[in-house]
């Protein structure tokens, strides 16, 4: 097994005043060539957004974009007719292949919103776009990992789905639990993003905000410290040729 630790740290930051991002990979201005992206895994934006903004009306195409609100909500409109608002326990997709424009507001006028925004890139190139939506009960399934994303032709209907070979899981924990991940499909690799808490994983400390990588295993041993909130996202490490 190979693993990285990529500590919060070391994130690109930026702050426009409403908005204070953080960038596990390289993204706007900041570029790191060590850390451009991990395998088809290419953008995880941690961002704070004031009440009332956000990002307006703008296009994407070939890429698989995921939404997680962690705090408050994002209303959603694109070019496709589809208008709505995500809040903390849903997730949205958004497959922009052949080329959409939506703009994400926090729908909040008082409060602030806090959300992961996760780019992936495609399997396959220039798809008809879609967008979907789906609440997850994270609470009730609580240490458990909760599937909320995975590949179209491995979707049970639970999840949502993408155009790539990659499955996301979100975990409430407590303290003291031991989770293993069993790889979904050899050669993958995964990443975990904490949220929130602090985790044990190959005899090393895992703080809130810090992320993990690794590759060429097939299970993962992962401990909780203290209570915790977990992403995981499995994804190819190569393009398909």
């Amino acid at each position: 097994m190979r693993t990285r630790l990529f500590p919060k740290s070391e994130r690109g930051t930026v702050n426009h005043g409403w908005l204070q991002a953080n960038f596990s990979f390289s993204f706007g201005n900041y570029y790191n060539p060590d850390n451009v992206q991990f395998g088809m895994l290419r953008v995880l934006n941690d961002d704070t957004i004031d009440a009332g903004m956000g990002f307006g009306t703008h296009p994407h195409d070939n890429m698989e974009i995921i939404t997680i609100p962690l705090e408050g909500g994002l209303t959603h409109r694109d070019s496709l007719g589809n208008e709505a608002t995500v809040t903390f326990g849903e997730v949205q997709v958004m497959s922009a292949g052949t080329g959409v424009q939506h703009s994400e507001i926090n729908a909040s006028k008082n409060d602030r919103a806090k959300t992961l925004q996760i780019w992936i890139f495609p399997e396959r190139q220039n798809v008809e776009p879609r967008y979907s939506q789906k609440g997850f009960d994270l609470e009730t399934n609580r240490n458990t990992l909760v599937n909320v994303v995975s590949p179209q032709d491995k979707n049970d209907g639970k999840a949502l789905w993408i155009h790539q070979q990659a499955f996301l899981y979100l975990g409430v924990y407590d303290a003291g639990q031991a989770i293993e991940y069993d790889l979904k499909i050899p050669g993958n690799g995964i990443y975990i993003f904490l949220i929130e808490g602090e985790l044990e994983i190959d005899g090393q400390v895992i703080n809130e905000r810090d992320a993990f990588g690794a590759v060429e295993f097939d299970v993962l041993p992962v401990s909780t410290r203290t209570p915790a909130k977990i992403l995981i996202i499995e994804v190819p490490m190569q393009f398909n040729e």
